[in-house]
């Protein structure tokens, strides 16, 4: 498959390895690149319209993340998540959301706690409007974002960004529940009103149960696949 028309020119300024791959990766995200596209390092760097050099680095980057693989006699392409690997990074993800969950209740602060209401609320208004898929993925993501972040611990948000990194580029192949989003929300809604309460045990054990019941489903997909 080859690279369509789904970048912009770069503007002038800043690193321009780091925003070519911000815009690679933004558009393997939202789908415009989808698995198995080709990332003709060529077309890519015509699209941007800067030079090879700072898009074969981004393309590098992106393959290093796991978000591209290298495949022989084609060069680089955007990589494609299988339901057992998604269902074995919801396998570590679940512990590392309870403790991103825990910690951040025990450091949450009242500003804290109103972005992560702001991030709901924009949250059901987005599926009570009826938007797309996109929109929810980004509002899930964003919503894990901001408690890793309250959490206070770099080398878990670290590994948290390298599995919800992967977790987004499947998001579009493998999200089937047309109940998911909904799902999400009253998980995200219920996490929230125990870290406002402020109790670390009972959030660690709510964003666990959220990402264990996702783990769930596809479990059940992976028994029913033909």
């Amino acid at each position: 498959m080859g690279v369509s028309r789904s970048l912009t020119e770069l503007e002038h300024g800043g690193l321009l390895v780091d925003r070519a791959y911000k815009q690679i990766q933004g558009a393997i995200y939202d789908n415009r690149l989808p698995a198995g596209t080709s990332l003709s390092v060529p077309e890519l760097a015509r699209q941007l319209a800067v030079s090879r050099s700072p898009v074969r680095e981004a393309v590098q980057r992106l393959v290093h993340e796991g978000l591209a693989v290298t495949v022989p006699h084609k060069g680089a392409v955007v990589a494609r998540v299988e339901v057992e690997d998604l269902y074995q990074l919801y396998e570590v993800r679940e512990s590392l959301e309870g403790l991103a969950a825990r910690l951040a209740t025990s450091r949450r602060d009242k500003s804290a706690i109103s972005e992560l209401e702001a991030l709901v609320t924009r949250h059901r208004e987005a599926l009570e409007g009826g938007e797309g898929l996109g929109t929810h993925i980004e509002m899930d993501m964003r919503f894990h974002r901001r408690i890793r972040e309250m959490a206070g611990n770099p080398h878990l948000a670290e590994a948290l960004d390298g599995l919800q990194g992967k977790i987004r580029l499947a998001m579009h192949s493998l999200w089937r529940s047309e109940d998911a989003p909904r799902l999400a929300l009253r998980d995200h809604e219920e996490i929230l009103s125990i870290m406002a309460e402020g109790d670390p045990h009972a959030a660690e054990v709510g964003a666990r149960r959220h990402i264990a019941r996702v783990r769930s489903a596809l479990r059940g997909y992976l028994e029913t696949e033909p």
